[in-house]
């Protein structure tokens, strides 16, 4: 590992926020954080854009930013009087946890820590480290440059692609979803999970009481946490063909309950993702994810009830179909769908449509200038199945033609080719904090007993 005296970090959110943080604790070298909106500094667009009804997916216990110091949050929570080890807090509470934990960094790093309000738009790498250009036509020089984009925004869908104006929406966090709207429009999210649920809450929060129509292929919601019985995990790995893990998971579901037969998974998930073949790999992705999401990234119980009282009431519908056609028609949206099963197709009128899709993973599509710059110089590259930025198990980029690069690293969500699990704060933050003590040496240190 080569000696890195000073880290430039391209983007702000969780990720690279975490990971400045981080670097800043393992060791004494300088850090550049370069975010192009300092209003989402240390928030990203998970915390950056939540509203005072998006709730945490998973309880305050497990969400610590820090894997060293489980407790880091609750003790956060408790001294604020925002909540306890039980809590689903709130993902406002949460960004304002994440900018105090920078601040703090940020005063005891002193001048090691800048921050850099612009926007990295293109990098060379030579032997004697990285050069980042800027859009204010400013030049950053490092050792090593980490890549942190977050989640990109979701693609347009085909029908939806000639859209502009009120009638379409490609932001499902936007605070004005229901202005102009009467309780007598309907409105159609493109897609049923994690982000259609914030936006029918926010929708509901902001008094639209007309009626909501979510549409996925397979018409899936995220189920809810529960408690669930007291059981034994499995201790080791689990073995063989994705059918088998299939069949497993059933089997362990019936005798300790679903939620369990999930959950005894994540500490083997990345190491089940990278033993499989690319064939399984994409046959997962084609068949199983979707059924995979809903039952391993579940919801709160407050939010689950909320979803279903607006079911009952009729003004919440989770419909399973494709969508064929759009047209404009008379000031509101003409959607043809087909329902799954059915042949013959069906005409929605919407007076507005909110792309709900989920983040954007194939790489050959962002309009992120960085990231086009360097996949179009082969410093990057798609992952094999085309769901995020090819890396190896450091956080290595992998460039055009299979090397990697020892200067140029990426982390967070758009790593998941490689690891699969790595959307979720539990997920992320081991792999920040792993980085961040192989970057500064201090693995090593520990490994020699100094």
């Amino acid at each position: 590992m080569m000696k890195v005296d000073h880290a430039a970090i391209v983007g702000g959110g969780f990720s690279g926020t975490l990971l400045a943080i981080n670097l800043l604790r393992h060791g004494a070298l300088r850090v550049t954080l370069i975010e192009r909106d300092l209003g989402r500094l240390g928030r990203g667009l998970a915390y950056g854009a939540a509203q005072a009804e998006h709730i945490l997916n998973v309880r305050a216990a497990n969400m610590s930013a820090l894997p060293d110091q489980p407790g880091h949050f609750v003790d956060w929570l408790m001294q604020h009087g925002l909540g306890q080890e039980s809590s689903f807090a709130t993902r406002r509470d949460y960004g304002a946890y994440l900018c105090a934990m920078l601040e703090d960094a940020r005063l005891l790093a002193g001048d090691r820590l800048t921050v850099l309000s612009d926007e990295a738009i293109n990098l060379a790498i030579d032997p004697g480290g990285v050069r980042l250009l800027l859009g204010s036509g400013k030049m950053v020089a490092a050792d090593s440059v980490i890549i942190a984009p977050g989640n990109l925004p979701p693609h347009t869908l085909p029908a939806f692609a000639d859209f502009h104006g009120p009638a379409y929406a490609d932001d499902p966090w936007a605070a004005d979803l229901a202005e102009g709207l009467t309780d007598t429009d309907s409105i159609l999210l493109l897609g049923s999970g994690l982000t259609a649920v914030d936006c029918a809450l926010s929708l509901d929060s902001a008094g639209f009481r007309g009626r909501i129509i979510a549409l996925s292929r397979r018409g899936l919601a995220p189920q809810s946490h529960a408690p669930a019985p007291p059981f034994a995990p499995c201790q080791e790995r689990p073995q063989g063909s994705l059918s088998r893990l299939v069949h497993r998971v059933r089997r362990r579901a019936d005798e300790t309950g679903w939620r369990n037969a999930i959950d005894e998974l994540r500490p083997f998930t990345p190491d089940m993702w990278r033993a499989a073949s690319h064939a399984e790999r994409g046959r997962f992705l084609r068949h199983l994810r979707p059924y995979w999401d809903v039952h391993r990234h579940r919801i709160a119980p407050p939010v689950a009830s909320r979803l279903k009282a607006m079911q009952a009431k009729g003004r919440l519908d989770i419909r399973a179909a494709k969508v064929l056609a759009a047209a404009l028609q008379n000031g509101a949206v003409a959607v043809d769908i087909r329902d799954r099963g059915q042949d013959g197709a069906k005409r929605l009128t919407v007076a507005r449509v909110v792309n709900c899709t989920g983040p954007l993973g194939d790489l050959r599509r962002t309009t992120d200038p960085l990231l086009r710059n360097l996949f179009a110089q082969g410093l990057i590259r798609p992952d094999q199945l085309a769901i995020g930025i090819d890396v190896d198990r450091q956080c290595h980029a992998i460039a055009r033609g299979g090397s990697a690069q020892s200067r140029l690293f990426v982390v967070g969500p758009m790593t998941r080719g490689a690891h699969w699990e790595i959307v979720a704060v539990p997920d992320i933050r081991r792999q920040v904090w792993a980085l961040a003590r192989q970057i500064t040496g201090a693995h090593w240190v520990e490994a020699e007993g100094l």
